[in-house]
């Protein structure tokens, strides 16, 4: 069986589970606690000398450390329901605004920078909750209008995709962070028409 080494609010590793629930994957699950440092371990670094979550090893002992790539394997490996459309441009398309979550907003504001802005550089918590909301801000404000123009019943048109996959557990931490959402109306749309889905709920942290 694969494994996928996961922490419940992992927002890379909420991306996985929420696929894995998609295509019917059956894993198990190895908690590697944040809150013990246990990523910094050296039984994990050995797993990901990144010591960053997630990590997913296939059946086969193929072993994948970056969401977005184990998102690409889960869809070559487990075609249905694809994450990523056949047609090129379609696929760049869901890319792009998936890398806006992926790389635009999510790797300023994952721990290992809040606990640097705290302990390095003295930030209090208003001030790294004002830092984290302006990478939500300026992330969802692009992919607001991205998803206004190529949405439809989800992120682009109205199959899941892995755009999808991305948004909800980004738009779980904006509301951890606080972080006003009023002008993302469609991001806030589809967010809840996916969060009825049973795959996207049972992933939830």
């Amino acid at each position: 069986m694969a494994k996928l080494y996961d922490f419940p609010r992992s927002s890379a590793s909420y991306r996985i589970r929420i696929a894995c629930n998609l295509k019917n994957v059956a894993y198990e699950k190895v908690l590697i606690n944040f809150r013990e440092n246990a990523q910094r371990s050296d039984a994990y670094l050995k797993v990901n000398p990144s010591g960053l979550l997630p990590s997913f090893e296939a059946d086969d002992g193929t072993v994948l450390s970056q969401s977005m790539a184990i998102l690409r394997y889960l869809d070559a490996t487990c075609p249905e329901p694809a994450l990523f459309p056949k047609d090129m441009e379609a696929e760049c398309a869901v890319w792009e605004m998936a890398l806006i979550i992926a790389c635009d907003i999510h790797p300023l504001n994952n721990l290992r920078v809040l606990q640097y802005l705290e302990n390095e550089l003295g930030a209090d918590q208003d001030a790294r909750n004002a830092w984290y909301a302006e990478w939500v801000r300026l992330g969802f404000a692009g992919l607001e209008e991205r998803v206004s123009a190529r949405g439809g019943t989800y992120c682009f048109g109205d199959s899941v995709t892995a755009v999808d996959v991305c948004l909800v557990p980004q738009m779980f931490n904006a509301r951890r962070f606080d972080v006003p959402l009023s002008a993302f109306p469609k991001l806030v749309e589809v967010d809840e028409r996916l969060r009825a889905i049973d795959a996207f709920a049972a992933a939830a942290p």
